[in-house]
């Protein structure tokens, strides 16, 4: 980066840098997978888009699909060793 830039700074920009990334993600993913986007003339024509099977596979994707089976515990080895009975 050179010498412009003091070395405390790097944690930010690395910070900035990936919520950036994560943003034009979901950006991204929203044109061209969210069914409610209508780029197409022709989808933009129509009033109400009758895509009930596009909304569920748009909204019910895998990482939902696996965290539903999931323990909802952020971390279950701490959570348990607090919990337990002595």
């Amino acid at each position: 980066m050179g010498r412009w830039m003091k070395p405390e700074v790097y944690p930010l920009v690395g910070a900035m840098a990936f919520v950036t990334s994560m943003c034009i993600f979901q950006f991204t993913r929203n044109v061209f997978l969210n069914p409610a986007v209508r780029i197409n003339k022709s989808d933009r024509s129509q009033a109400v888009l009758e895509n009930y099977k596009e909304g569920e596979k748009y909204a019910e994707h895998g990482l939902r699909k696996f965290l539903r089976t999931r323990p909802p515990e952020v971390m279950p080895a701490i959570n348990h060793f607090f919990s337990e009975d002595k």
